[in-house]
């Protein structure tokens, strides 16, 4: 069986965005790439596959060009936003992707996640970007490619780096993170959870006790900054050496 290895690390991917509740009934996937052989290969799950009955042999491992290499099952409908970004952002290794409750709520409500406090700054270097809707011809033409088109324009067009905001917001739609390993990229997911459910409730409680906006409620920079570069900067002092 091709990949082996990397089809188990992507069978647990996506059991787990199952078990952490980000990916209820079969709304989500996660995959992975393989950049060491002639050609980059990604495994992804199958399309409409509950996650507690997939197998190592369920998941279907394709190129860059979407054309399956090895699998009896049609992959997950969202392949070619997965390939884009692979194509696009050569620095990741894993994307993810899910409706999870809270994330989605943003996504939906066409609004970036504000950095409000350090637990957003130690794990995005700042707001949660949001993408602008697709247009009609971009839904006619290719959907799912042009999903993640619309993600790396908006990336594109504020400099973003990748790995400093591992996820993005599609609007109207849902969340999509990565990471340089698939198991990094199901960490990415749940914490882009986590801020987005504090968010909500920051600034619900704020507005309960009439006060100002959440825009004016964000963190000092100089606090943000350190705490992103705390953990992933040339000095960082976060963790083990």
């Amino acid at each position: 069986m091709l990949l082996a290895a990397l089809r188990d690390k992507v069978l647990r991917a996506n059991r787990e965005i199952a078990r952490r509740g980000l990916a209820p009934h079969t709304f989500g996937n996660a995959s992975a790439i393989d950049r060491s052989g002639p050609e980059p290969l990604v495994v992804i799950k199958p399309s409409g596959v509950d996650y507690a009955s997939l197998t190592p042999a369920d998941l279907v491992v394709t190129n860059l060009d979407g054309k399956i290499v090895e699998g009896n099952l049609r992959p997950s409908s969202d392949l070619d936003t997965h390939t884009y970004l692979y194509r696009e952002f050569p620095q990741i290794g894993g994307v993810v992707h899910t409706h999870s409750e809270f994330a989605t709520s943003w996504a939906q409500a066409g609004r970036p996640i504000p950095c409000l406090g350090t637990t957003h700054a130690d794990y995005f270097h700042g707001p949660v970007p949001v993408t602008e809707p697709l247009t009609a011809e971009e839904v006619a033409e290719a959907y799912v490619r042009n999903t993640a088109a619309v993600i790396v324009r908006r990336f594109r067009a504020e400099n973003l780096d990748p790995l400093a905001v591992p996820g993005v917001l599609v609007a109207g739609h849902a969340p999509f993170v990565w990471g340089k390993t698939v198991a990094e990229a199901v960490q990415h997911a749940d914490v882009l959870e986590y801020i987005a459910r504090l968010a909500f409730r920051t600034i619900l409680l704020r507005s309960a006790f009439d006060l100002s906006g959440a825009s004016d409620f964000a963190i000092p920079a100089c606090v943000s900054e350190h705490h992103y570069q705390r953990k992933h900067g040339p000095k960082a002092t976060y963790g083990q050496l």
